[in-house]
């Protein structure tokens, strides 16, 4: 007997590392994520094998990050009263690690789901956070939310209790380019380097925090008018107030502006920074392609995306066809 689970890529629109500190940020899911199936075995220990890092973990294996992962998702799925005994679990994923996707996050979410499909979306992202706790030390728990989620989302960590998820209604389709700088990043690295500025310069990271907070606010009016102008311009201002906490790059830097002249009405780095990824808002496909394109001339991959990618939480069926 098999049970399996798919996952969202996610991508931060507005709030990175400001999340961290209880400010509200906007992320979506994404067309492209994760999957997984899990089988029975008769007798134990648990495996993990993911095809695409080229690993196969036991849960009893204290060695990799991977496996840590894998046991701790497992004894919080066990401690919430979940029968799963010995398995055999087989992931894949089509995003890039170190992204700024949510890659494990999404690889997490799906092998929670595929350990308890039934479970409630909420669940299966907090069970993830056991996961992403391993890879990445305090992060704010929206990669999951999102990754198990999908849709718009507007996302605040919550201290001490639960954090709150309002969905956001965006009219129409709003289509996004995600290019790729070709340089890993470390969410726990980019995360701890944030921290340490605010240690050394706490009046000027919360003026940075305080007007991303403010940016926030309005990009979700914004996006709710489907004002895609006004969203394009705050996402300009939220990658200069991005770049004043040192997480961006010149590679970063480079594609905001390539793919603003090719047309974007806005541009930022998703995720962590210090590489990953950069989000382009387009107005339509078309112009889309010529943001691929001008990136491509400048030696950078990238794909086309839009809001609202459909609930992936119970369609295995069709998006398991290529599992390992």
């Amino acid at each position: 007997m098999s049970t399996e689970g798919v996952a969202h890529g996610k991508v931060i629109l507005f709030g990175e590392h400001a999340v961290v500190y209880g400010i509200p940020a906007i992320a979506v899911g994404i067309d492209r994520g994760a999957r997984a199936k899990a089988v029975a075995l008769e007798s134990g220990p648990s495996t993990l094998r993911v095809a695409d890092w080229n690993l196969c973990v036991r849960e009893d294996d204290p060695e990799t990050p991977l496996a840590r992962a894998f046991g701790d998702l497992l004894r919080v799925t066990r401690d919430a009263g979940v029968a799963v005994s010995a398995v055999s679990v087989e992931a894949a994923a089509d995003l890039p690690p170190g992204g700024g996707l949510g890659c494990s996050a999404a690889l997490g979410v799906a092998v929670a789901r595929a350990l308890d499909p039934e479970a409630p979306a909420e669940v299966i992202a907090e069970r993830a956070g056991a996961w992403e706790a391993v890879f990445h030390g305090n992060a704010s728990g929206v990669d999951a939310a999102v990754a198990s989620l999908g849709g718009c989302v507007l996302f605040e960590r919550g201290a001490p209790v639960g954090s709150t998820i309002t969905r956001i209604r965006a009219p129409g389709v709003v289509h996004l380019c995600i290019g790729n700088s070709g340089q890993a990043s470390s969410t726990r690295s980019m995360v701890e380097s944030v921290a340490r500025l605010r240690e050394r310069r706490p009046e000027t990271t919360q003026k940075a925090f305080d007007a991303i907070h403010t940016l926030v606010k309005n990009a979700r009016l914004a996006i709710e008018a489907a004002d895609r102008r006004a969203v394009g311009q705050l996402l300009d201002l939220n990658q200069m107030l991005l770049s004043g906490l040192f997480v961006s790059t010149p590679d970063i830097e480079q594609m905001c502006s390539t793919a603003r002249a090719a047309g974007a009405l806005g541009a930022k780095l998703t995720g962590a920074g210090g590489g990953g990824c950069v989000v382009a808002l387009v107005d339509h496909p078309e112009v889309g392609a010529k943001v691929l394109s001008a990136w491509k001339s400048d030696g950078f991959d990238g794909f086309l995306t839009s809001f609202g990618a459909p609930d992936l939480g119970r369609r295995t069926s069709t998006l398991m066809e290529s599992a390992p």
